[in-house]
């Protein structure tokens, strides 16, 4: 069987990209100079937190995932990145190719709120490799890409940052159940309101403006009957 190994070189905020994408590179290694006609790869990129250190403010960030700092020993696990799949084209002995990552600003996603929290620094990462190679040189063989091949990469926080700025500059993200999401679309839209931001604008202004008690939310959307308009 061919000897796979994997190693990732760099990162890149892929700017021209739809939605938030990280690039990276990966150089993929067949031993003896082997000819690989391709490679039907998978790879599962974990973020291995007790793998740095924290300044006081990023513990204070980090709470919600792993608790207090003092049951870090236990409860500072891996937490899941990405799952993605690659099809590395033929090469003789070694390549280099770009493994596009998909990612999201969803703060109820684990990663996202992990990094989220990071100020400066390095995210230690841990690939995990599988898959299918097409080898040989006087025909094909199909060989399995072992299970155990993995490669470990420290991504900047920077790069994550430039990333989130490119798709969303100097904004946060906010989920919302249906009923609200409804009840504010539904005011946006009496209030003939050019974006989210004005609305949630005006809302605060009529907040300030009547003193709506911040225990019943949808006053200020619905007036005092707490449905919306039909």
């Amino acid at each position: 069987m061919t000897e796979f190994s994997f190693a990732c070189t760099g990162v890149r905020a892929d700017r021209y990209a739809a939605g938030p994408t990280l690039v990276f590179r990966l150089r993929v290694t067949a031993a003896d100079n082997a000819h690989v006609h391709a490679v039907a790869l998978r790879c599962q990129i974990r973020i291995e937190p007790a793998h740095r250190t924290y300044e006081p403010a990023e513990a204070d960030g980090l709470t919600d995932l792993f608790g207090e700092r003092s049951r870090w020993g236990s409860s500072l696990q891996p937490v899941q990145f990405a799952q993605v799949a690659l099809m590395v084209p033929s090469f003789t002995g070694e390549t280099d190719v770009d493994l596009v990552v998909p990612c999201t600003y969803d703060m109820d996603v684990a990663a996202t709120r992990y990094l989220t929290a990071l100020a400066d620094g390095e995210v230690p990462l841990l690939m995990l490799f599988s898959g299918t190679a097409f080898t040989g040189t006087g025909g094909f063989r199909v060989e399995p890409v072992p299970w155990d091949r993995e490669a470990a990469f420290r991504m900047p926080v920077a790069t994550w940052r430039e990333m989130v700025e490119q798709h969303f500059p100097g904004c946060g993200w906010i989920r919302l159940p249906r009923d609200t999401m409804d009840a504010l679309l539904a005011y946006r839209s009496r209030h003939a309101l050019s974006s989210w931001e004005a609305t949630l604008a005006s809302l605060l202004d009529e907040s300030r403006a009547t003193d709506v008690p911040a225990t019943d939310p949808f006053r200020a959307l619905t007036g005092t009957t707490g449905r919306t308009d039909t």
